[in-house]
């Protein structure tokens, strides 16, 4: 029951390639920034955080919908942070991950178990932790820290 997703690249100039994701989808501009391309589309660690962060929210909405659970909306921010490694080479050393949900987290019921398992619904940041450390944090509306119960914090 494999699922093959590709998607295919075309330089149009420089640093800029058209992104097909295929039938029915808008292509998108990729671009890298100055000083090697004009930034005028998101750079590949861009893509790296924008599909980290959708795939994490979308896990946590599905995780909420079990339990019958609104979080009255949800608004992630993903960080990679990139730096030079001991070849000094640009690498994504770590993608830092902050999750607001829209409302307080005393009005959603069964939030621990929530708080437990949706991290393991999350197919892109599961897969890109074997090679980057995430570190993901749940706010609720008022900015207060959600925690995972004890037995869930080694991951």
């Amino acid at each position: 029951m494999a699922e093959t997703v590709s998607v295919t690249i075309t330089q149009k100039q420089n640093y800029q390639f058209l992104v097909d994701f295929g039938e029915g989808m808008p292509e998108l501009l990729a671009d890298e920034p100055a000083p090697l391309g004009q930034g005028e589309g998101p750079a590949p660690t861009h893509m790296l955080a924008a599909a980290v962060a959708n795939c994490l929210s979308a896990s946590l909405l599905f995780s909420l919908q079990k339990f019958k659970q609104d979080a009255g909306g949800i608004t992630t921010k993903a960080t990679c942070i990139v730096d030079r490694n001991e070849k000094n080479r640009l690498r994504v050393l770590q993608i830092d991950v902050t999750i607001q949900l829209g409302k307080e987290g005393v009005e959603l019921a069964h939030l621990d178990r929530v708080l437990g398992q949706f991290g393991d619904f999350c197919t892109v940041s599961q897969s890109v932790q074997a090679g980057i450390p995430i570190k993901i944090a749940v706010m609720d509306s008022k900015g207060v820290r959600l925690e995972k119960p004890e037995s869930e914090t080694g991951s």
